[in-house]
C-alpha cells in the first residue's frame, strides 16, 4: 500500500489515548500509522514493548504521566489528571493532527490553523451512559468525590469536542452518540479488519470449510472441541456474566479469550463448563474462530471488530441486538439478534435458534469483507483530501 502524500508543506501528527497494548483502536492507530510512516505519535503514556513494532518505529511523545508513581499498573487511577496531560503535550509546527480517541485524545490543543480530524471509537463510557456500569457503588465519600470528578470530565468533553474540525465515527451508533453529547456531526467510517489474515479453513484438515452452507449445529472444532466462544476484554460492560450463567444453564462448553479486571470475579462465577484461555496470539485466535459454533457478544459495543473477524472466518454471531453490531449482522443471515432486556433467557433462546440456521458461508465472508483495511484507507484518504 503506497502512503498518501500530504500536501506540500504540511506535517501530520497522530494522537492516541495511551499505548499500553494491541487492541481494536490501536490496530486502527496502526493503519494510520502506515498512511503516514513520518508521524510521530503522541500519548499519555506508553509502554515499551506493549504495542506492534509498526507503532514503535514511530517517534513517539508521552505526556508528564510517563513518570507518575506506579502508571502500569494504576493508570486508570490517573483519570483525573488526563485532560491536564493530553493538553499539555505540544503540537506546533503540525498543520494537520489525526487523533484517535476513545477517552481524552481528542482534547489535544492543535496549533492555529492547522486541521484536526478526529476518529472517534465513543465518547467516554465511564463518564456518560455507562457511568453506572462501571461505578455501581453510589453511596459514601468516595462515590460522592468520584461523581464530582465525573462532571467535571464531563464539561471538558464537551468543551474540548469543538477542537475537532471533523469528526469520524467507527458505527452508526457511536455516530449517533457524538451528536447527542457533544452536538456535532461524524462521518462513519468502519475500523479496519484483517479479513485476508481471518479467514475460513481451506487447508483440507478436519475443521476445513468445503461446502458454502456451514451448518454450525453440527460443526466440530479440529481438536475435537465443541464450544462457543467469546473474545473480549473482561469488563463490566462486556456482559461476559451473561453468557457464562447462559452456557452453564444451556449446558454450552463456553470457551474465553482475553483480560481485563473482572477476571477472578467472572472466574469465580463459571463452572466447569467455561474456560478462560486469556491472552493468546493471532494464529490460535484464527483457529478458536474457525473451531467455535458461535461467537457470543451479549454486552452493547461501540462497533465490534471481533463480530467482523468471525464473520472472516465463517462462525456466525449470536449479539445483543443494540450498537456498532446492527451495522454487522443481519439478523439470521449472519447471525442472531436478540433483546439484551431479556437477560439470560433471552441469549439462551438465541443461541438456539442460531444453531438451527443453516447460514451461508459466502454471506458470512461478503459481510466481513465490507470491512477490510483497503475500504477503510480508501474512505480515510477521501476525507482527507477534501477537508485538508
Amino acid at each position: 500500500m503506497t502512503p498518501p502524500e500530504p500536501p506540500v508543506g504540511h506535517r501530520v501528527a497522530l494522537v492516541h489515548d495511551w499505548l499500553t497494548g494491541m487492541r481494536g483502536g490501536e490496530k486502527v492507530l496502526e493503519t494510520l500509522a502506515g498512511l503516514f510512516p513520518e508521524a510521530p505519535i503522541f500519548t499519555l503514556f506508553h509502554f515499551p514493548g506493549s504495542v506492534s513494532r509498526e507503532l514503535e518505529s514511530h517517534p513517539i511523545h508521552t505526556s508528564f504521566l510517563q513518570r507518575a508513581p506506579g502508571i502500569r499498573r494504576h493508570y486508570r487511577r490517573y483519570l483525573p489528571f488526563f485532560p491536564a496531560a493530553i493538553e499539555d503535550l505540544d503540537l506546533s509546527g503540525y498543520d494537520i493532527v489525526f487523533s484517535t480517541s476513545h477517552c481524552v485524545a481528542k482534547g489535544i490543543l492543535p496549533a492555529p490553523g492547522s486541521r484536526h480530524f478526529c476518529y472517534c471509537h465513543t465518547p467516554m463510557r465511564y463518564a456518560w451512559d455507562q457511568e453506572r456500569a462501571y461505578f455501581p457503588r453510589r453511596r459514601g465519600l468516595v462515590a460522592r468525590l468520584r461523581g464530582l470528578i465525573l462532571t467535571g470530565l464531563r464539561t471538558w468533553d464537551v468543551v474540548s469536542s469543538h477542537r475537532v474540525d471533523h469528526f469520524l465515527a467507527n458505527s452508526n451508533f457511536v455516530a449517533e452518540r457524538l451528536r447527542r453529547y457533544y452536538g456535532v456531526s461524524a462521518t462513519v467510517v468502519p475500523p479496519p479488519v484483517d479479513v485476508e489474515f481471518f479467514r475460513p479453513d481451506t487447508s483440507g484438515g478436519p475443521n476445513a470449510t468445503a461446502e458454502p452452507i456451514v451448518d454450525k449445529g453440527e460443526h466440530r472444532g479440529a481438536s475435537g472441541d465443541d464450544y462457543l466462544l467469546m473474545v473480549s476484554a473482561l469488563a463490566p460492560y462486556k456482559r461476559l456474566d451473561i453468557a457464562i450463567q447462559a452456557c452453564e444453564e444451556g449446558g454450552y462448553p463456553l470457551k474465553i479469550v482475553g483480560e481485563g479486571p473482572e477476571a477472578s470475579r467472572l472466574e469465580k462465577l463459571a463452572g466447569a463448563g467455561t474456560q478462560f484461555l486469556g491472552r493468546v496470539g493471532s494464529e490460535e485466535l484464527r483457529r478458536l474462530y474457525r473451531g467455535a459454533r458461535l461467537l457470543l457478544q451479549p454486552g452493547v459495543e461501540d462497533f465490534g471488530i471481533t463480530p467482523v473477524e468471525a464473520l472472516a472466518c465463517g462462525t456466525p454471531v449470536v449479539a445483543n441486538g443494540r450498537g456498532g453490531v446492527v451495522d454487522i449482522v443481519q439478523d439470521g443471515v449472519h447471525g442472531v439478534l436478540y433483546s439484551g432486556a431479556d437477560g439470560i433467557r433471552g441469549l439462551l433462546q438465541a443461541i438456539d435458534r442460531a444453531l438451527r440456521i443453516r447460514f451461508n458461508i459466502l454471506n458470512l465472508r461478503a459481510k466481513a469483507e465490507s470491512f477490510s483495511t483497503t475500504s477503510f484507507v480508501r474512505r480515510v484518504e477521501a476525507i482527507l483530501a477534501k477537508g485538508s
